[in-house]
């Protein structure tokens, strides 16, 4: 049975329960994407990422433990294999946070590929996370014993030395950056998806599509409710929109979320002001 536009949101809903704690990115990468491509639906991509774990699997063998053929067998499974790879064609292509149609595509953004290797390397039991890495989304791969690596899904799982990171950092943030330890911390898997989504939120502002950009606003809101700026921009996006209730409605839910400050008092005089005109 085909799930509704509601039980997708339901899904996504329950990931607000979960913490910080690590849920399953990639099938909530695919609720996501199902909510924005109606039309296509989660079931076959859910067993292409099966057979993507069984090729790293594959790949993987008797190797050894390190971290290092980890990050081999996931660079072969992913980058030869399946020949996933950064789109650098056509960067602002908003397929590219689509995870279902970076699997059908095999290109995309270093979100959605880097929840690729993720979902990929957690499926052996390996303990991957992403990173804080501004500008350019970037994996850790560690094993038990504490041994590292850092890995560039967007370059087919490329091994990041300490040098190479301080020249993508100068890259994506100018010249006059440098590495800090915030660059190498990670980040939580709602953060993840968070970014993913805004990677599309960006991306329909620039064009000027105000109404998906609202939608990918409130596609974030479902699974991370503490986001409270996001229920001030849904709000004003409402507001633009002309849909006054909703903008109310998306307010009301900062007001009730947000501590005392200028900000929440602004807010408040404009709820109070929208009131009066609904």
């Amino acid at each position: 049975m085909t799930a509704t536009a509601e039980d997708l949101r339901k899904s996504l809903r329950r990931l607000a329960e979960a913490g910080d704690q690590p849920i399953d990115l990639a099938e909530a990468a695919l609720l996501l994407a199902a909510l924005e491509r109606p039309a296509l639906s989660p079931a076959h991509y859910r067993d292409r990422l099966t057979d993507i774990a069984r090729d790293v699997a594959k790949a993987f063998g008797e190797g050894g433990d390190g971290a290092a053929p980890r990050a081999a067998a996931l660079t072969e499974a992913l980058a030869v294999r399946w020949r996933f790879t950064g789109d650098d064609r056509d960067y602002e292509d908003l397929d590219n946070a689509n995870l279902m149609r970076v699997i059908d595509r095999r290109r995309g953004l270093p979100v959605t590929l880097g929840i690729l290797f993720i979902h990929a390397g957690r499926a052996q039991g390996w303990d991957m996370t992403g990173l804080g890495f501004p500008g350019h989304f970037l994996v850790r791969l560690q094993t038990g014993d504490g041994e590292r690596a850092i890995l560039d899904p967007f370059a087919g799982g490329r091994a990041l030395d300490v040098p190479t990171m301080r020249g993508l950092l100068k890259a994506v943030a100018g010249g006059e950056a440098e590495l800090e330890p915030v660059h190498y911390a990670p980040i939580s898997d709602r953060e993840i998806l968070v970014r993913l989504q805004n990677n599309l939120k960006l991306r329909h502002l620039r064009a000027g599509a105000l109404e998906p950009a609202l939608a990918a606003v409130e596609r974030i809101l479902l699974f991370a409710p503490e986001q409270l700026a996001l229920w001030r921009e849904a709000g004003m996006m409402h507001l633009r929109l002309g849909d006054l209730n909703a903008a109310v409605a998306a307010l009301e839910q900062f007001l009730a979320r947000a501590p005392n400050s200028n900000a929440r008092h602004r807010v408040a005089l404009l709820v109070q002001e929208l009131r009066g005109r609904t």
